[in-house]
């Protein structure tokens, strides 16, 4: 069986309660479209569970990125970054939720840590499967390959293929169906309880791990983990305490 989830955020109750839900074999195959890190202090330990493990594999997510930015090329010698850039790299990982991954990254010890960074330094922006005939591009957030129309606004093809963002108005070119992480579903459907989104050749699977948990009935959406099977299209979400119905 092929499963796909994304966007965890360092929220291990919501992927104990998948993992759980799915009971993974070594048969299966588990695909992570990145953000295993970040907002919530698990992710550093997360990483480290899912690059273990044989049959998952891993994409590189923004926040991944953000991390790598912030604590691999910043300690670099040669790198050509400017200090005012490197402290503007900072800020930004720290407003998403990246102070709590920086404090479990500089408790490791440092060879373990700076293994770690190589590790995610190495994961992949993409995927290409086919499962039941039907080919999928699994992605964190745009397919690569499109980058030239978009490079205007990014500095390179992998920051675009992990910060773009689609409209729910966007008509997909590819003959694939794109399955993507990064933008929570609230950006595409109206329900207050987030669900895995269906659109044209194209299937968003962020609900909102990072979102409060458990959820506030204060907020407007209600977040949760997802994952999708992808041979039989089955949904899972992890179990949320406190969550009035949608």
């Amino acid at each position: 069986m092929i499963y796909v989830m994304a966007d965890i955020h360092g929220n291990e109750k919501r992927f104990d309660s998948v993992m759980d839900k799915i009971a993974l074999t070594e048969e299966d195959t588990l695909y992570v479209l990145g953000d295993v890190i970040d907002r919530y202090p698990g992710g550093v330990r997360l990483l480290k569970r899912l690059l273990e493990m044989p049959n998952a594999k891993l994409l590189l997510g923004n926040h991944e990125h953000m991390m790598l930015e912030c604590l691999f090329r910043h300690y670099d010698p040669d790198d050509p970054w400017s200090m005012e850039e490197k402290e503007k790299n900072f800020s930004r990982w720290y407003r998403n939720g990246g102070m709590v991954t920086k404090k479990s990254m500089l408790a490791l010890p440092r060879r373990e840590r700076f293994a770690l960074l190589r590790a995610v330094r190495a994961l992949p922006l993409c995927y290409d499967i086919t499962v039941g005939g039907k080919a999928y591009k699994l992605v964190h957030a745009a397919p690569i390959e499109y980058y030239d129309e978009y490079s205007e606004r990014y500095r390179d093809a992998e920051q675009f293929a992990v910060w773009m963002r689609y409209g729910r108005d966007f008509v997909p070119p590819w003959d694939y169906t794109l399955i993507f992480g990064h933008t929570p579903t609230d950006h595409y459907l109206p329900y207050k309880t987030l669900s895995i989104y269906y659109g044209d050749r194209m299937i968003g699977i962020d609900c909102g791990s990072g979102y409060p948990d458990p959820p506030d009935p204060e907020e407007e959406f209600y977040g949760r983990l997802a994952c999708l099977r992808l041979d039989d299209m089955k949904e899972f979400y992890s179990e949320e305490e406190n969550k009035e119905p949608s």
